[in-house]
């Protein structure tokens, strides 16, 4: 667990989540709030999750499920924006966050996706 620590997309996830809980803290729309922390908690579990799996597709199936909670919170952030339940001063600055934690997401998936092309075509028959 502590090269997770120094991996830059769990750290960055773990600052989201945390932003989405001061963010959310003042809103009265308590299953909204609900909704998006816990879908800002998955992106940072997922991740941890993924990264702690020996396989290459285990980890594979963990980041894409991250990068899926990734587009759950930009959809929620956009609808609390549009609805006025969150604060739009820091919503557009999570909003660009998550997008580009998920494009961090999309590098890792692809990187063991390879490393796991690798393993096939190096695999004695």
């Amino acid at each position: 667990m502590d090269a997770l620590k120094d991996l830059d997309v769990w750290k960055r996830a773990c600052r989201l989540s945390v932003n989405l809980y001061h963010l959310t803290s003042d809103c009265r729309e308590y299953s909204f709030r609900d909704q998006v922390t816990r879908a800002g908690l998955s992106i940072a579990s997922n991740i941890a999750e993924g990264y702690e799996r020996e396989t290459s597709p285990l980890r594979i199936q963990f980041f894409k499920i991250a990068k899926g909670s990734c587009g759950e919170v930009w959809t929620q952030l956009k609808i609390g924006r549009e609805a006025g339940f969150i604060d739009l001063s820091m919503v557009r600055q999570l909003e660009r966050e998550v997008k580009e934690i998920s494009r961090m997401l999309w590098g890792l998936i692809q990187y063991y996706q390879k490393q796991q092309n690798n393993e096939l075509v190096t695999r004695p028959s």
